[in-house]
């Protein structure tokens, strides 16, 4: 028990006013307080039934709400704090009973919530009773799966467009012929009918049944390269974002999808199955860079004997010394596989390129990040020579950039 700051308060003035009555008349008045404090706080000893309400699983940056009701009887006023750890963000924090709140998660994996503290006052405010009351929750974070949808479902629709290229249109061209219908805007020069058009007196399109049940393979690299920072997060998390999105769209498809990440071992594997977007997303979500450096080979060993699938690397395109296992290893699985390469574009680095240097500090900041963008440029130029797409983005770019590099590999009958 405690008293609140208006019992304080109280006894501050009682306190003083042995400057103008007698001591032994502000001693009663401090003792007739303290009482009060006692007497007011006693109803409210009992520990509050609390109930919070929280979802179980999350999405990396969208908000969900929460609540948290304390029940501590009729003779008390309840106020509510929820304790926020490292990279979720709640608010209001506190608030009168009950407390309800928005709680966003910044990061994703597993986080720890706290037990709710309640405040439980007297009916005149002059003692409270601090609890711990409830237990804790596990929060599972996942990547930006809303995100990841919307792809899906553009996709689909044929609404998906890369920034710089047009609309897709319709999902890809198929070999086998599903039906002869009027002609979309979107729809690829290669599916106009000449005969039915001729025929119609109006444009007329094939529609072709899209081939399924392609394998698409993630290989995600979680060594030292992908720690680095990026944004408001690390490379890694603009990864596994893609990896999701990517899934997301295997699933809308038809296409199986599997994963394998990587440093220096195999950290998590899962063979490609048809509707695998659920069990990729739930074997990364908690995936966490480590300080190894990565070892291409074992990866691409682990994948190499699969049948000829889309394999889309997820690393980071740092120099020609860092980049040299993965050229020599790519070299091999481009024989029997379509490879992709995926890395983010820094935009802090070709800003720097692109502002004219104010002193000599600021150019040599140039001279640093302009060597960086030509290393990576090179690294980028070899991997195309030995038949590897290289898909190089910016961080909001990186998922879409990525999807349109697996639907061009489809279309091209590459798989």
């Amino acid at each position: 028990m405690s008293p609140t700051p208006r019992a304080a308060g109280l006894l501050v003035i009682a306190a003083l006013s042995a400057l103008v009555i007698p001591p032994w008349l502000a001693a009663g008045l401090c003792l007739a307080i303290v009482a009060a404090v006692v007497a007011d706080a006693w109803p409210a000893r009992h520990l509050p039934d609390l109930e919070r309400r929280v979802p179980r699983s999350l999405a990396r940056g969208v908000p969900a709400e929460m609540s948290v009701t304390a029940d501590g009887g009729a003779a008390s006023r309840l106020s509510v704090r929820q304790p926020a750890p490292p990279d979720v963000r709640i608010e209001p924090q506190e608030n009168p009973n009950p407390l309800r709140a928005t709680i966003t998660v910044m990061r994703r994996g597993r986080h720890r919530l706290e037990p709710a503290a309640t405040k439980n006052q007297g009916p005149l405010g002059l003692g409270a009773w601090y609890h711990r009351a409830g237990t804790g929750d596990e929060l599972i974070v996942y990547p930006d799966l809303p995100a990841a949808r919307r792809l899906a479902v553009a996709v689909r629709q044929g609404r998906f467009a890369e920034e710089g290229r047009r609309s897709r249109g319709p999902l890809g061209l198929g070999t086998d012929l599903e039906r002869i219908r009027d002609y979309q805007p979107d729809d690829d020069i290669r599916q106009v009918n000449w005969r039915a058009t001729a025929r119609r007196g109006s444009p007329m399109s094939n529609q072709w049944r899209v081939e399924q049940d392609r394998e698409i393979i993630c290989l995600i690299d979680s060594g030292r390269l992908m720690s680095a920072p990026i944004g408001d997060r690390t490379r890694l998390d603009a990864a596994v974002d893609a990896v999701a999105a990517i899934s997301a769209v295997a699933d809308e498809i038809g296409d199986r999808v599997g994963v394998v990440a990587f440093d220096r071992t195999i950290r998590r594997q899962l063979s490609p199955r048809r509707a695998g977007g659920v069990a990729v997303v739930a074997a990364i979500f908690d995936l966490e860079p480590t300080l190894d450096e990565s070892d291409y080979a074992l990866a691409f060993q682990t994948v190499a004997s699969a049948k000829r699938s889309l394999i889309i690397v997820q690393t980071d395109l740092l120099d020609s010394a860092a980049a040299r296992p993965l050229l020599e290893a790519t070299r091999i699985l481009s024989r029997r596989h379509a490879v992709v390469v995926a890395s983010i574009l820094d935009d802090d680095l070709q800003q720097q390129v692109e502002t004219p240097a104010a002193n000599l500090a600021e150019a040599y900041r140039t001279v640093a990040a302009l060597t960086v963008l030509e290393e990576r440029a090179e690294v980028a130029r070899q991997l195309r020579g030995t038949g590897v797409e290289v898909v190089e983005a910016p961080l909001r770019l990186l998922s879409s950039a990525c999807v349109g590099a697996y639907l061009r590999a489809r279309s091209r009958a590459r798989l």
